[in-house]
């Protein structure tokens, strides 16, 4: 796996390792994809390569993310506070439920 990333203000794409963010003008591509990639006429691809073994995760790396999905999955202890008013419309009565909230009717 490889992300390609296009600098337009240079006319360059770059194939380099897979990437562990989301950034604008960037697109993770598969192996056979990024060898087979070519770039526009007078633009330059550049290749960086990286060694297979330092480019995944280390053993640290998954230890905290096992732990942070096991802390995630944990169910809350004791009875919850109620969440607190919605203090953008004070003068209407807004249920809620989760994530999900009524909105009063719009008024003209």
């Amino acid at each position: 796996m490889a992300t390609l990333t296009y600098v337009y203000s240079d006319s360059t794409a770059v194939v380099g390792p897979l990437a562990t963010y989301a950034e604008p003008h960037s697109y993770d591509l598969c192996d056979a994809h990024a060898d087979r990639l070519t770039a526009p006429r007078g633009w330059e691809v550049v290749r960086l390569d990286v060694d297979a073994q330092t480019s995944g995760p280390v053993g640290d790396d998954l230890a905290a993310l096992a732990d942070a999905v096991r802390e995630a999955a944990r169910p809350a202890t004791g009875p919850q506070p109620p969440p607190p008013p919605l203090e953008s419309d004070p003068g209407h009565d807004i249920g809620r439920r989760g994530h999900l909230r009524v909105l009063p009717p719009a008024t003209q």
